[in-house]
């Protein structure tokens, strides 16, 4: 880091499990502009790993929060806890890094991002997608109208290591985790939906137990109709080998990007394109760490370097869409977002 360069953000990390170690590890060469002064986690085995990573560790957020040391929080915790977490670590002045989803409720989102624009604090999304190489490439592709009238997104982002879960474990209970893979994969793919083609109007779903006993279902998906037109197939499966694929279709071009790993450990992308009056190409992608990048981005935002890309507006109607495809999913009917 160069003399000009600003100091990076100090940040606590709240959940130390899976996803949570997946950043501290990304984090700890401080090349994202974040260190990570304090690991907090509940379960006390987790103090090994903050020792190992050369953090203090709490078991407690309050502790963390108390910390005058600390800038910002990253929260990667089950997602009935967000808006309890992000409200205490904003009344204790703290930027926050909230993994997705923000929350169950469109209301719940409102008053998140309302509480963080008031007190003038960065609200970051763990939606990596959008860090990206050739996802970036699309969303820049559609606002510079390279594409032309957009007209539909076709997306699939599934897998299956929840089958080995505890029974016990969060992502695998029903009011926590409903309506399929929706909240572990399909949040990212609405995310970039909502992005690319504006409000959702309308959702249908299936949501069907097909494979396994996962109690919100193995196999969803969700047809969504938007306010200006369009629609978007987003399928979250959590009993499929890995696929993850985005695809979105305009009048002048469309562009189909394939992960060929998981985000967890990414081994690049391959993308396929279709232009007018022009021949079909496909091409690879190298690898890239968009979870970093995302991370980046926000403590450039936090050090008011330039605005962070994913705004309020957007995670709000990410949300309502969200809680719409929940409904739909127990009802089987057309849901007004």
């Amino acid at each position: 880091m160069s003399a000009q360069s600003p100091a990076t953000v100090k940040t606590a990390l709240v959940g130390l499990g899976w996803w949570g170690r997946k950043m501290a590890t990304l984090l700890k060469d401080g090349s994202a502009g974040l260190t990570i002064v304090r690991g907090v986690d509940a379960n006390p085995d987790a103090a090994d790993f903050a020792r190992d990573m050369e953090m203090a560790f709490s078991a407690d957020l309050g502790e963390a929060l108390a910390d005058a040391t600390v800038e910002a929080v990253i929260l990667a915790t089950p997602h009935s806890l967000h808006r309890e977490q992000i409200a205490a670590a904003v009344a204790a002045g703290k930027h926050v890094f909230c993994e997705k989803p923000l929350d169950l409720t469109r209301a719940g989102a409102e008053a998140s991002v309302a509480l963080c624009r008031e007190a003038g604090l960065v609200l970051g999304m763990g939606h990596e997608r959008r860090f990206e190489p050739p996802i970036a490439e699309i969303l820049a592709a559609a606002q510079s109208g390279k594409l032309g009238r957009l007209l539909q997104i076709e997306a699939n982002f599934s897998h299956d290591k929840f089958l080995t879960l505890d029974e016990s474990n969060w992502r695998l209970k029903a009011d926590q985790a409903p309506a399929g893979g929706m909240t572990a994969t399909g949040i990212h793919l609405t995310d970039l939906a909502v992005k690319l083609m504006g409000q959702p109007a309308d959702v249908r779903v299936v949501c069907e137990n097909l494979a396994s006993k996962i109690p919100q279902g193995d196999t969803m998906s969700a047809h969504i109709r938007f306010v200006n037109g369009g629609t978007a197939y987003v399928s979250a499966t959590l009993a499929t080998p890995f696929i993850s694929r985005f695809a979105v279709f305009g009048t002048e071009g469309w562009i189909e990007v394939r992960d060929k790993a998981h985000v967890e450990a990414p081994d690049g992308w391959i993308v396929t394109e279709g232009w007018k009056n022009k021949p079909i190409t496909v091409r690879e992608v190298a690898p890239a760490e968009p979870v970093r990048d995302n991370l980046r981005a926000f403590a450039e935002a936090v050090r008011g370097v330039s605005a962070y890309p994913i705004s309020g507006e957007d995670m709000i109607n990410n949300i309502a869409l969200l809680e719409a495809i929940v409904r739909s999913a127990k009802s089987g009917e057309l849901e007004r977002v």
